[in-house]
């Protein structure tokens, strides 16, 4: 399994909290790379898989998580997860942004996001 990259997720309550966690992450290089008006997702132009997201709401799911991991093959990780009988928050699905993903919650309580991009 292959691990793309990590992103804490933090949620906001407002768009204007969105707006501030941009202008405070700007100052630390982070440069704005998805805004669909209830997530933002900021990014380092050097290393783009360094990366943190604001919510204000999950629109596709019923909580917001708290950790996105991109994988290689999310129906790998999917079944994987099921087989060991962790606890499936959100079931696997396509999002029109070009995401196919589901939310399992850790050990610890912490909803994770675990997603691939669409392949062509």
């Amino acid at each position: 399994m292959t691990v793309r990259r990590i992103v804490p997720n933090v949620q906001v309550e407002s768009e204007e909290d969105l707006s501030a966690g941009r202008d405070f992450y700007g100052l630390l290089g982070f440069e704005e790379v998805m805004n669909m008006g209830w997530v933002t997702t900021l990014a380092s132009p050097a290393n783009p898989t360094a990366q943190i997201s604001f919510f204000t709401e999950e629109r596709t799911a019923p909580v917001v998580p708290d950790l996105s991991v991109e994988v290689e093959d999310v129906d790998a990780v999917y079944a994987r997860v099921r087989a060991a009988g962790a606890e499936v928050v959100r079931e696997l699905r396509d999002e029109e942004w070009g995401v196919r993903r589901f939310f399992v919650r850790d050990p610890n309580g912490k909803v994770v996001n675990v997603l691939s991009h669409h392949r062509p």
